[in-house]
């Protein structure tokens, strides 16, 4: 980096200048180190979390993780998966129980539909361990990163580039960074979201949560207890309006928990006066249900229960891109958050450097916003939907009821040997397995689709790409139809060694060929290594099946393929399909390099065929007729609560 004097005004030159060091800023800088690159991170907080806000870490953000070797480590920190085997709903930590729910693959009617879709397990990794081991990293790799600095403003100079306007905020000193990128990952507040006006979605917020952080060992009551998540409600007991339940979750297993205190419709913190810590206290003793266990209050914060999702998530010059909470935002229900983050970084990071590099044209830039908008309008959408359909699981318990007394009557009813309460028990019982939809939900998490994008090549396929599932929450579809994430299945070597996955055999930053016996003359083969050495780009050949380079030892890739054995799957980077050949073509050599010229933009123009802009357009036009009626509001970001992402 150079530094020199700019109208008296200090100026700094880096390529790349991400703004925000959370989930999505950190490993942003983590994917773009594997390709060598190395720039400034800055961050407005003095150090990474110091709230473990987002948790739950799911199969598809691990795989990311596990593509540039940092899943051991995450894996090293996390509560293991069996540790999450079910939520509960109960009047207190100590008492009794009233439902639980088997949760995150722990279902034993649902370990296939998991083991199925990915080599990895869902894990508990709170945001204060997760951050630190994705920021080290990227320090490791040379990237600078200064925490208590913020971004004021910036100039997009187009061709030019991005200056950015800097100030420490303990010192006030004050200089400029000078960039070929901008990133924005600064969270739900963002100011580079702010200056470049991205219209914003919105749907009414559904309130305030309130986080109490304790130190509380709960381990005795955790063996007939296991999960990291337990919905406190008491309907017979009065409470504080601000203290209606508790969403109760394991921070540090089985020490620390956050209290997720959810207070009354129409309370707000503004308005009505806000409890002391001696209050929060008193109702967090409540909620554990036993006054002889010692607690020890942390911290207590607030957020808003958001809606939110930008409409694009890049500029129109193409040099300044947002992505996580910046451009989505939405409650921690079906712990999507930062696993949407990292995800929306892994998909961006390869598209930055191979432009950076002149490896592909700038249009493939444009695909980051129409691959992943639509994703997290998907997310944004089901966490909320997540919230609500907590709805009826109150209503059953009596929760909903105006007054105590007739919130205990409702609650006692299910008691009952009545009519009423058989009817009550069925309803909760059904509400309870709705759930599943925030706890079972691998389609939601798996399913995701690039359509109508720059970076797929659509021009072979003669059908429509295969229907999702009746349920798409809940079940994943498994395909290689370009634009879908590449199928997981375990492989090994002809003498058995270490099983691995599809998964591994791609990604590392470079384009996979993956063919299958039939190519008994090693031409894929050769196209890949004809292909790397005319456009300059890493294209490997691998070959999956009988006495291949790896072995389809359960025949589940040749199940999954959907090719025949001399036909391909062509890998982008982030292990999405770009393109597939049914069979071999008649000039292997030359159809790939025409591919991958479509896929890395090269021709210019990109290639939609087969596909457009329509489905994440449709997906948008949808949630707005959802909001008819000035429920939605565009416009630039105003400032609000920043809530967690889980």
């Amino acid at each position: 980096m150079i530094a020199e004097n700019r109208d008296e005004i200090e100026t700094e030159e880096t390529d790349l200048l991400i703004v925000g060091a959370g989930p999505a800023g950190a490993s942003l800088a983590c994917f773009l180190s594997e390709y060598g690159l190395k720039g400034i991170m800055i961050a407005a907080a003095p150090g990474t979390a110091e709230t473990p806000r987002a948790h739950i870490t799911n199969m598809a953000a691990l795989e990311c993780l596990r593509d540039i070797g940092l899943e051991e480590e995450c894996l090293a920190k996390a509560t293991a998966s069996q540790n999450m085997e079910h939520t509960r709903w109960c009047h207190s930590m100590a008492g009794d129980e009233y439902a639980r729910i088997h949760s995150w693959g722990h279902d034993p009617h649902r370990h296939g539909d998991y083991s199925d879709a990915s080599p990895c397990d869902h894990v508990d990794l709170p945001q204060t361990l997760a951050e630190p081991i994705m920021v080290n990293r990227a320090r490791q790799r040379g990237w600078d990163i200064r925490f208590s600095t913020a971004l004021t403003s910036f100039d997009d100079q187009g061709a030019k580039g991005v200056t950015s306007s800097i100030k420490e905020v303990d010192s006030g000193r004050e200089y400029a960074i000078h960039s070929r990128f901008l990133f924005g990952c600064d969270g739900g507040r963002s100011q580079v979201v702010r200056q470049l006006n991205l219209p914003l979605l919105k749907k009414p917020g559904q309130g305030i949560a309130l986080n109490v952080l304790v130190e509380v060992d709960l381990t005795h009551l955790i063996k007939t207890r296991v999960g990291n998540l337990h919905w406190c409600i008491q309907p017979d007991r009065p409470h504080p309006r601000w203290g209606h339940m508790a969403i109760v979750r394991m921070v540090k297993p089985w020490h620390e928990w956050m209290f997720i205190i959810l207070p009354e419709p129409g309370w707000d913190p503004q308005v009505d006066k806000e409890p002391s810590n001696d209050e929060y206290m008193a109702r967090v003793r409540e909620f554990i249900g036993d006054d002889s266990i010692p607690a020890k209050l942390i911290g207590v914060s607030k957020w808003a229960i958001n809606e939110i999702v930008a409409e694009q998530y890049s500029s129109p010059s193409g040099n300044i891109h947002c992505l996580g909470d910046a451009v989505h935002r939405h409650p921690p229900f079906n712990g999507l958050g930062s696993n949407t983050c990292i995800q929306d970084a892994y998909n961006l990071a390869w598209k930055t450097a191979y432009v950076l590099r002149g490896h592909a044209g700038q249009t493939l830039l444009k695909s980051y916003s129409i691959e992943r908008q639509p994703v997290g309008l998907g997310v944004i959408t089901r966490a909320n939907q997540g919230l609500r359909d907590h709805a009826a699981c109150l209503q059953a318990l009596g929760v909903t009821e105006p007054n105590l007394a007739r919130s205990t009557a409702a609650f006692n009813e299910l008691k009952a040997a009545t009519p009423g309460g058989a009817a009550r028990r069925r309803a909760f019982r059904d509400a309870v397995a709705n759930t599943s939809h925030e706890f079972h939900a691998v389609g939601q998490e798996m399913n995701q689709r690039y359509d109508g994008s720059p970076g797929i090549y659509f021009d072979d396929e003669t059908e429509p790409r295969p229907e999702l599932p009746e349920d798409p929450v809940l079940f994943h579809k498994i395909s290689t139809y370009p634009g879908a994430r590449l199928p997981h299945a375990w492989i090994n070597t002809r003498k058995p060694s270490q099983p691995i996955s599809t998964h591994d055999i791609a990604g590392k930053g470079r384009f996979t060929v993956i063919t299958g016996p039939g190519d008994g003359h090693g031409q894929w083969r050769a196209a890949a290594a004809q292909a790397s050495k005319t456009l300059g780009v890493d294209v490997q050949s691998v070959s999956v099946g009988y006495a291949c380079d790896w072995e389809d030892v359960y025949f589940d890739w040749e199940r999954r393929r959907e090719v025949e054995d001399d036909g391909a799957v062509l890998v982008r980077p982030d292990r999405f399909v770009a393109w597939r050949a049914k069979e071999m073509p008649s000039e292997p050599g030359r159809k790939l390099e025409e591919v991958l010229r479509s896929v890395l933009c090269l021709d210019g123009a990109g290639n939609q065929a087969n596909g457009s802009m329509s489905d994440g357009s449709q997906a948008l036009e949808s949630m707005k007729h959802d909001v008819e009626g000035g429920d939605a509001k565009f416009g630039p970001q105003d400032p609000a609560m920043h809530g967690p992402s889980q």
